[in-house]
């Protein structure tokens, strides 16, 4: 577990004071809620001295407003469904929630645009815009938990990043709170805007590091007027990668294409029964959008093609519910990697795709060297596989053994020209690499960029910058 540092704040005189500063109930020291507050769905926490549970723009801006005069440590947080402890508020002060700021403010279908406050549940979002014909796609696997502002926090992905790519790429415009309180709005309504430099793209994955996100507008577009399905099993994982290079090279641009290896299979069969599960030692799942009647045709291709490439067992199914029941399967799969008993260290890692038969092929040579279970599923389309190493929490040599194989696997996906996150972004659980994953030059410029804006290293102090 990473070391974490004392907080930079010592007493805690000045919380009545921000206390008499926002209205009642939105500032807590309370313990239960400070422990509420100390960290995400990774390992490390620590709990801050204070709460604030913002409801308004206003209480963010006074909120940081005293942190600045007070040299408190401020890190944002939102939903906590994040994987890397990037939330976490290593050196205590206060944890900023912008969850109570939850309102979509406008679904504008002639604009093509979305304005929405940060802790709007991404979910939520989709199910409004899809019911007035319109589609948000980024869709993180947490999609039902996590909130907006974090997927903007870590440029968030999902399955459909394939076809139509990542958080940054629906970010339209942004209204960010900066260190000292000041109010900056970046962007616009427009799909094309070169005014200036970008520089809502410095706050989109920046990990809370640079400011808060207080309101964001998003790029909306139609939603496709029907969807598709198919499943197939391998014989092997070589395989399996080879059929979604055929499918690639083929022509088809999929919305989604999902690979799982034998691990993950086993322990799904174990989790689920065995009956729910395809046969064979590779999974894949290919969706398809557009309209209906070229679906068809463009399945019927597919499936030749998938067979061609060694799949068999395979399944279509058409519309939203055939569809959801296949996704379901999928979705399944991180469950039952949990129900094994075994810790889950997933790490979000990418590969050029011609490197996918050789990451199954090293996370295999890992499982052997280590003796710890290495299961892999994820985006295989755009190379961003889940390699989840199973460990038994418990066993203290374990853990060390899994730091060592972390190692090898980021060193060798560095090598291969990948990147250590493709999603998760790099927090805590991934700082001790981020020297090897980004070189001085850049480490230093981003470093300039974290002094321009934070010059107080308050903004979620501790992390990778």
């Amino acid at each position: 577990m990473t070391r974490l540092k004392k907080p930079s704040v010592t007493g805690t005189d000045w919380i009545p004071r921000l206390k008499k500063l926002l209205p009642s109930g939105v500032v807590s020291d309370a313990p239960i809620t400070c422990r509420e507050h100390a960290g995400d769905k990774w390992f490390a926490a620590r709990a801050p001295e204070a709460v604030v549970r913002a409801r308004t723009r206003g209480h963010v801006v006074k909120t940081l407003q005293f942190a600045h005069r007070h040299n408190i440590p401020v890190t944002t947080r939102g939903a906590g469904y994040g994987y890397v402890g990037g939330c976490v508020p290593v050196r205590g002060g206060i944890v900023l929630s912008v969850m109570g700021l939850n309102r979509i403010l406008e679904i504008n279908r002639e604009d093509g645009v979305a304005v929405v406050e940060p802790g709007v549940i991404t979910k939520e979002l989709q199910e409004q815009v899809r019911a007035r014909g319109l589609f948000y796609p980024p869709d993180p696997a947490s999609h039902a938990h996590c909130s907006i502002g974090g997927n903007i926090a870590t440029n968030a992905g999902g399955p459909h990043c394939l076809k139509y790519g990542v958080t940054k790429n629906y970010v339209l415009g942004l209204e960010v709170v900066l260190a000292d309180g000041t109010v900056v709005r970046l962007g616009g309504r427009t799909h094309k805007n070169k005014t200036g430099f970008n520089l809502a793209d410095l706050f989109i994955g920046s990990e809370g590091m640079l400011g808060v996100v207080t309101q964001a507008t998003l790029r909306l577009i139609p939603h496709p007027q029907a969807r598709a399905c198919i499943s197939a099993s391998y014989p092997d994982m070589k395989k399996a990668a080879a059929g979604v290079q055929a499918i690639l090279g083929g022509g088809f641009l999929p919305s989604a294409l999902e690979l799982a290896d034998e691990f993950t299979l086993r322990a799904a069969r174990e989790y689920l029964g065995s009956d729910h599960i395809p046969k064979g030692k590779a999974f894949l799942l290919v969706e398809l959008d557009g309209s209906r009647r070229g679906l068809r045709a463009e399945g019927a291709d597919l499936q030749r093609l998938i067979r061609k490439s060694g799949g068999f067992d395979l399944t279509e199914a058409h519309g939203e519910r055939a569809c959801e029941k296949l996704w379901d399967l999928r979705r399944q799969f991180s469950q039952s990697l949990k129900a094994t008993g075994l810790k889950k260290l997933n790490e979000d890692i990418v590969v050029p795709r011609s490197r996918l038969v050789d990451l199954f092929a090293h996370a295999h040579t890992l499982q052997r060297k280590t003796g710890i279970p290495v299961a892999c599923f994820g985006h295989a389309g755009d190379g961003n596989i889940h390699v989840n190493l199973m460990i038994r929490a418990d066993d203290p040599a374990q853990v060390k053994l899994s730091d060592r194989a972390l190692d090898a696997l980021f060193r060798q996906v560095l090598a291969w020209g990948g990147a250590i996150t493709g999603e998760h972004g790099i927090g805590l659980a991934k700082k001790p690499w981020w020297s090897l994953a980004a070189d001085l030059p850049v480490r230093r410029l981003h470093t300039l960029i974290k002094k321009a804006l934070d010059p107080k290293d308050l903004f979620n102090p501790g992390k990778f910058v």
